[in-house]
């Protein structure tokens, strides 16, 4: 028991370490993303796939999109970028938002994950958000039901519902000694607005290769590469400065 209290004590004196990942730490694993010019939007209009509104009315469409996502998720592998997040555990208090419905960063190994926006491999009732399940493999049927008797539905946030795991984040956020983007281009809210609870003399770090608006943001360093590459870099410098 003692030596339990004092890992404990060890690990509340480590920095605490907050790492927000979007679409782009994803996409170099052969994830899709909806943005590029490549991605989803391509062959699926939002409210087709992804409102609740297209659940009431399109049921089977939406079940089988995220089918085909989850299907698509069985085949994939987390990336160098994934993988040396981890590293970090040894040396800080560690936790990751990321904004990704794949388990990815869970497969790489990070112990400490909190999904804005839901887990592709779970499903909840429709009628209570609080029955969620693991699903058995990637496919979601029509009739199959919770115990309340309700059509099973995708444990993701649909455009236009509310994120439940917001403000657990931006409490995350507000204890940030530093802070890192990964992925994503800070415009898609309310998980963009999450920078706004990052102390202003915390450091923070942006990983992306590609424009991002940053220049209201103090104390940033933004590296412009893709996360395969740009994270583990970073993961190496701030290895080095934990020594």
């Amino acid at each position: 028991m003692q030596f339990l209290l004092t890992l404990l004590k060890f690990y509340r004196m480590l920095k605490k370490l907050v790492v927000l990942t979007g679409a782009g730490i994803s996409a170099e694993s052969g994830i899709k993303t909806f943005r590029d010019s490549d991605g989803l939007w391509e062959n699926y209009r939002i409210e087709d796939v992804c409102t609740h509104d297209a659940w009431l009315h399109n049921t089977k469409v939406v079940i089988d999109f995220y089918n085909q996502r989850r299907k698509e998720l069985y085949n994939t592998k987390p990336n160098a970028a994934h993988e040396a997040l981890v590293k970090l555990e040894d040396k800080y208090n560690i936790q990751i938002i990321t904004q990704n419905i794949d388990d990815l960063h869970e497969r790489a190994g990070s112990r400490h994950v909190l999904h804005l926006h839901g887990e592709l491999k779970k499903v909840r009732s429709s009628v209570d958000d609080d029955l969620i399940y693991d699903l058995d493999g990637w496919e979601l049927k029509m009739g199959m039901k919770c115990e309340k008797g309700s059509q099973l539905r995708p444990h993701v946030v649909f455009f236009g519902e509310a994120v439940p795991n917001i403000m657990p984040a931006a409490e995350l956020a507000q204890q940030a000694d530093i802070f890192v983007v990964i992925g994503t281009s800070l415009a898609v809210y309310p998980a963009a607005g999450l920078i706004n609870y990052v102390s202003n003399s915390c450091p923070k770090y942006l990983v992306d290769p590609k424009d991002v608006s940053v220049s209201h943001i103090p104390n940033l360093t933004f590296i412009r590469k893709k996360a395969g590459e740009g994270v583990p870099e970073l993961v190496d410098k701030l290895l080095a400065a934990a020594e």
